[in-house]
């Protein structure tokens, strides 16, 4: 019997949207590309645009699966999608949310104060605003941020409820006209990729906004908003790539192109998928999002933001192409085994695998070591099959019911079954719960060892060092002046010879501030100052003549510093005035750090009355902050030895602690 197909079921036919495995291929490299960037930005300084390549692909499939469906059924059923999305994303997140709070209320309880907005954000998908506002995106480091990844999902939420509104508008309006419509979308994708590099911020941005300092931010709801942030992770200034597959969508159905002329080129898809895959790698090797500034701050790639977001969308779009088209090479090869079982489960990858690097490094913006990924991958890599054989996809496909009513029948195996889940459901009820009232009643205490070990610098200001040592020298050391009340008056005479030693340097130097005080002398230090800022500080303290005989600098640790600039800060310390100059040299993970040194050691050629106290080489007898920089985050001793180092250098006696007996 002939089979008559009708216009409505042939509609269906075009309409349908087969299994793409290529595009499973094509999220797996999107994935390995932003967990080796976020593990290490050397290994790959632009894998983060793999975060790109997914934009693009979600907004193609769910085109793709809206415009189907409305040319299947002449509606879109909203309800049915929004349940379909939440089915899909929101229990894989929930479980991560829970298993982390669990881990942080045992193991990690002291940043609970801090990341509750952040939990709050990645619950409702807000992350990417909340992130915005309180300044915590990719550039800010030292912090434990276990939930800094979830701002994409953010933005992938918020695609997913609003899109499908804007699309029964679309087709209610210009069904028949969709290649024209797509040409729409991309003419906004093109605007929004303008708009981009019109608001990007070029030059050094500092890191902290301030009056004096408030290149490359905007002031919104009186907070300072980091300009290049917000354009990286706001829902609009990200879009783009979701308009360039929208657009796709429109114009390029799998099922309807093998109908059409295009059904016998797909050598030729091929070869334009693999210039875009080239593309793509040339772009995640050469881009970067940011790095230290010439003088201070950060400065972030202007190539990035004016035009590699769209040139990645361009990219993925010819891949795209070649991976939906069956007749083409692209789909077989990225649709192999390995990388279909990563793309299939790229999701919860991309959800686990940055919260075990925190765990690991602590730090945000530490890198892992080789051996600290793989051990990552050890973990990640069985959290992520574990979420999806028993978490994601019974949930996706509504096997959970099954295993509830199965549970719920009267045979005995059912009812040991019941028995189990009734265990399993109330533990992680209980635990749960139980995290959540660490999270409610946690104080709101800094976060990061080194903030924390400042802040109580900063509490403790002059005070004597932490109550689990005893300080043997006296808080003034022998042959230490201190100025008495008329040097502090309104007179305009000062005798320099009485006023303390100065000690000029930026956060390194403000961990051992009170030990520093303890010793004599005045210590102004300030959390990333760059180098120009040290020079005029140095400047302010000659014009107003409270330079003494001895200054200590310690200058480089936040971004290069020019040969210019400390010429500048001698020229405020000539010898007859300052004999006694001391710079210390800098110890630091950064490219810059090398050649800032190297400036430092010359000094003494032209200015013999310099010395050098070489940090960078005494460093390796303390234990540094994992940072490599910082010497807060290991008890009493490395503020101690660093402050010794300094002391040695001026010829003053070192403090020697000893370890306060226990009260009986």
């Amino acid at each position: 019997m002939v089979q008559i197909q009708t216009a409505r079921s042939g509609r269906a036919e075009l309409s349908r949207v087969p299994y793409l495995p290529g595009l499973d291929g094509l999220r797996a490299l999107a994935v390995v590309a932003v967990m080796v960037y976020h593990a290490n930005h050397a290994w790959l300084s632009g894998g983060f645009l793999g975060v790109e390549v997914f934009f693009v692909i979600s907004g193609y499939l769910i085109t793709l699966l809206l415009v189907g469906e409305y040319e299947r059924d002449r509606r879109v059923d909203l309800r049915s999608f929004w349940f379909r999305r939440f089915r899909r994303l929101l229990p894989a997140v929930f479980v991560m949310l829970s298993g982390l709070a669990v881990y942080m209320a045992i193991f990690h309880p002291r940043p609970q104060g801090q990341t509750r907005g952040d939990f709050l954000a990645g619950i409702f998908y807000g992350s990417n605003w909340y992130q915005i506002l309180v300044g915590q995106g990719y550039t800010a480091g030292e912090a434990f941020a276990p939930l800094r990844h979830l701002w994409s999902l953010a933005v992938e939420e918020q695609f997913y409820l609003l899109w499908p509104l804007v699309m029964m508008l679309i087709l209610a309006r210009a069904s028949t006209r969709l290649p024209r419509v797509a040409l729409w979308l991309f003419g906004v994708s093109v605007t929004i990729a303008l708009a981009v590099g019109v608001l990007y911020a070029s030059g050094d941005i500092a890191v902290k906004c301030s009056s004096e300092a408030m290149h490359g931010y905007w002031t919104i709801f009186g907070r300072c908003v980091n300009i290049n942030e917000a354009l990286y992770l706001g829902t609009f200034s990200r879009a783009g790539g979701l308009m360039m597959g929208a657009a796709f969508a429109m114009v390029w159905r799998p099922v309807a192109i093998l109908r059409g002329p295009l059904r016998d080129k797909g050598r030729q898809l091929d070869l334009l998928a693999g210039g875009g895959l080239a593309v793509i790698a040339l772009l995640m090797w050469k881009l970067t999002l940011s790095e230290r500034g010439t003088e201070f701050g950060i400065r972030f790639d202007p190539w990035l933001f004016r035009g590699g977001f769209f040139l990645t969308g361009i990219a993925t779009v010819l891949v795209i192409a070649a991976a939906t088209h069956q007749l083409a090479a692209t789909g077989t090869l990225l649709g192999n085994p390995l990388l279909r079982w990563i793309g299939t489960r790229s999701y919860g990858l991309y959800l686990y695998h940055w919260p075990i690097y925190q765990i690991i490094r602590e730090f945000a913006g530490v890198p892992l070591s080789v051996g600290q990924f793989v051990l990552a991958m050890a973990i990640a890599l069985p959290i992520t099959e574990a979420s999806y054989r028993f978490i994601e996809t019974p949930i996706r496909k509504g096997r959970l019911r099954e295993v509830l009513s199965e549970a719920n029948s009267t045979n005995p195996t059912s009812r040991v079954q019941r028995r189990n889940l009734t265990v399993i459901i109330v533990s992680v009820a209980g635990l749960t719960a139980t995290a959540v009232y660490s999270f409610a009643v946690a104080d709101n205490l800094c976060v990061g060892d080194v903030a924390c070990s400042i802040a109580a610098g900063h509490a403790t200001d002059t005070t004597a060092p932490p109550a689990t040592v005893a300080v043997t020298a006296s808080p003034t050391l022998p042959g230490a002046t201190t100025p008495d009340a008329a040097s502090t008056s309104t007179s305009t005479t000062i005798d320099v010879a009485t006023l303390p030693p100065l000690a000029i340097g930026e956060s390194v130097m403000l961990g051992a501030k009170a030990d520093l005080e303890a010793g004599g002398l005045h210590v102004d230090a300030e959390e990333s100052r760059s180098g120009t800022q040290a020079a005029e500080l140095l400047e302010q303290y000659r014009a107003a003549g409270t330079i003494g005989r001895t200054v200590v600098i310690q200058s480089g640790t936040n971004g290069s510093v020019s040969s210019e600039t400390y010429d500048r800060m001698m020229a405020a310390l000539p010898q007859a005035d300052t004999p006694t100059v001391v710079f210390l040299t800098i110890k630091a993970p950064t490219d810059w750090a090398t050649k800032n040194n190297e400036r430092i050691r010359a000094l003494p050629a032209r200015y013999p009355w310099v010395t050098i106290a070489d940090w960078e080489t005494a460093s390796a007898g303390t234990k540094l902050c994992k940072d490599g920089i910082h010497i807060a985050c290991n008890g009493v001793e490395p503020a101690m030895f660093y402050s010794n180092l300094i002391f040695d250098a001026i010829g003053r006696p070192e403090l020697k602690y000893e370890l306060t007996p226990p009260s009986t």
